[in-house]
Order: structure tokens, then C-alpha cells, then sequence
């Protein structure tokens, strides 16, 4: 959240949205794992567990769906051909705990389940359009 001060009233801050912020960054939308993502150079990305990365080492999104540069959008078919987006992958880890519970009510029938997905954490750093 950032502010910015009125000229006209120095006591009264200004809110500055962060989606009107957002729209002169460049983002690319992606697809690992079979989900979609939208990214910008410099965030953190969580999916699912990328197996055959180690921290530590470079990522390639080659499935980049769409671009979105300051002065054009560039839009794929299902593709983009000339762009890739780099990233580096920080950890891998375990999601917090989902509990299932079902119940049946006059059978003396009661289940408790947990579950703890896997996710990667990458942090983006490049959009590169060849």
C-alpha cells in the first residue's frame, strides 16, 4: 500500500491503487502444471512441485501464453513462439495442513483426513521476448 501526499493538503494522504500501478509493469501469462498463471519480472510464483529442480537453478517457461509489454500485447496460438520467461527456483515445500472430516450421523462413523500439497517457490527475473 503506498500514499502520496495531496499538493493542496498536506494532511490528507492520497491511496494510490495497486492495480493502476501494476498496469505499466510488463507481465507475461504462463502455464506450468497445468494451471495459468500471470507473472511480472521480479515476483514470487508458488505451484506445484516442479520435479527435476533443485534450488538453486534456473527455470524455463517456454508455454507463455501472453505478453504484455508498455507498448504492445502479444497474444499466442495456443503459443507464444518467440518468448520465454526465466526464473530461479528458491525452495521447495510442503503447503499448511487441509483437513477433511466426514461424518455420518447415527452410523458411530467419523474420518479425519490431513493433507499437505507440495509447491515450489520460483522468483521470476526475466521476460525475454527473442
Amino acid at each position: 500500500m503506498e500514499y502520496v501526499s495531496n499538493p493542496e493538503r498536506v494532511h490528507t494522504p492520497v491511496f494510490v491503487s495497486p492495480k493502476v500501478r501494476r498496469w505499466n509493469k510488463v507481465y507475461a501469462i504462463i502455464e506450468t502444471s497445468g494451471k495459468q498463471y500471470k507473472v511480472s519480472e521480479g515476483e514470487l510464483l508458488y505451484t506445484e512441485k516442479q520435479v527435476g529442480y533443485e534450488p538453486g537453478e534456473e527455470i524455463l517457461f517456454d508455454k507463455v501464453l501472453m505478453v504484455r509489454t508498455d507498448n504492445e500485447t502479444l497474444i499466442g496460438k495456443p503459443y507464444l513462439e518467440n518468448a520465454v520467461v526465466r526464473g530461479k527456483v528458491l525452495e521447495h515445500g510442503k503447503a499448511r495442513k487441509v483437513v477433511t472430516v466426514k461424518y455420518r450421523p447415527r452410523k458411530n462413523s467419523k474420518v479425519k483426513k490431513g493433507h499437505r500439497q507440495w509447491y515450489t517457490k520460483i522468483m521470476i527475473e526475466k521476460i525475454e521476448l527473442k
